[in-house]
């Protein structure tokens, strides 16, 4: 287990990392524990590219649970095991060793997400996975923070996390557990889209601008709009678009009201994920849904956070 994880735990990895519906970009992550070590996505890495690059770090699982419970600062760095390793280990490393399955995953599902960004939609999960070993936490910032909130609310039986504002853990005994679990939640939270995709727009973008027809949509659908404009509703789309999506074109993205959606020509494939992410949620949230933003105070604390300068570098280097 020193040498690396093992192909089945890659395999699921790069499945979820692959699924615009379970991961987007460079969000999300796995880990893996055997005979002290867990293994663990690497901050700014894809899920995605499990199977084909050395995406994942080794860590002390002891020296990371000491991490999670407050000593060290709670990036785990010091918990690399290879100190020629200069990837840093995911932001999320403490509640990963925290808890004691030895596989767990890490998804921004986009089910999960239409029920976690409303009240009724939370509400509605705990119905629906009410015989599952489930438990919610509320918003809070990515790393020590919702590491807390975890400790406070879990208990040893404890496999399903919803993150609100957030996304889905799953954490079982095995690679096949996990994967069965998260089959079985996503089954049960599935949404169909409520609003029908538009066409691409005729006009033409914004200088520096490209639409993006699959956000079409967002600018298209007025209570979308509304929505889009009103704030954030995940971490990941303060990190990689900014707060909201604005009217204007001051940000990576943004909306021409009742037009379309519109990304720099320069956007990364990571904001690009991120808008298409928007889309994916906002048009499956049902209309007598409200859906709650994390607020400025929250995405403020993302914007000025080094761990997230860090992954926006790495993301920045990856393909356009």
């Amino acid at each position: 287990m020193t040498h690396a994880p093992p192909p089945d735990f890659r395999a699921l990895s790069a499945r979820l990392g692959s699924d615009p519906l379970q991961v987007q970009g460079p969000g999300g992550n796995t880990s893996i524990k055997r005979d002290g070590v867990m293994w663990i996505k690497a901050s700014g890495t894809e899920l995605a590219d499990a199977t084909r690059k050395d995406i994942f770090v080794a860590v002390s699982r002891e020296k990371a649970r000491a991490e999670a419970h407050g000593a060290g600062d709670g990036t785990c760095k010091a918990t690399v095991l290879d100190p020629a390793i200069t990837l840093r280990p995911s932001i999320e490393t403490t509640f990963h060793a925290l808890l004691d399955w030895p596989v767990v995953a890490h998804t921004h599902s986009v089910a999960t997400l239409v029920h976690a960004i409303s009240p009724q939609g939370r509400t509605l999960a705990a119905q629906k996975l009410k015989d599952l070993p489930v438990i919610f936490v509320p918003y809070r910032k990515p790393g020590l923070p919702l590491t807390s909130a975890i400790i406070e609310r879990l208990t040893a039986d404890v496999q399903v996390i919803i993150l609100e504002n957030h996304g889905l853990v799953c954490a079982g005994p095995s690679v096949q557990a996990v994967s069965d679990l998260i089959a079985v939640v996503e089954d049960r939270l599935a949404l169909p889209a409520q609003v029908p995709p538009n066409p691409a727009p005729r006009a033409d973008p914004p200088d520096g601008y490209a639409w993006d027809a699959a956000a079409t949509v967002l600018a298209t659908t007025p209570r979308l709009t509304t929505l889009a404009q009103a704030g954030s509703y995940y971490p990941d789309h303060v990190v990689f678009l900014g707060p909201a999506l604005p009217t204007t074109p001051t940000a990576p993205a943004c909306l021409v009201q009742g037009i379309g959606a519109a990304l720099r020509t320069d956007a990364t494939s990571s904001q690009t994920a991120m808008l298409r992410c928007l889309a994916d949620v906002l048009t499956r949230l049902p209309a007598d849904w409200d859906a709650t933003p994390i607020g400025p105070g929250a995405e403020a604390e993302l914007l000025d956070w080094d761990a997230e300068k860090y992954r926006q570098a790495l993301a920045a280097k990856g393909t356009p």
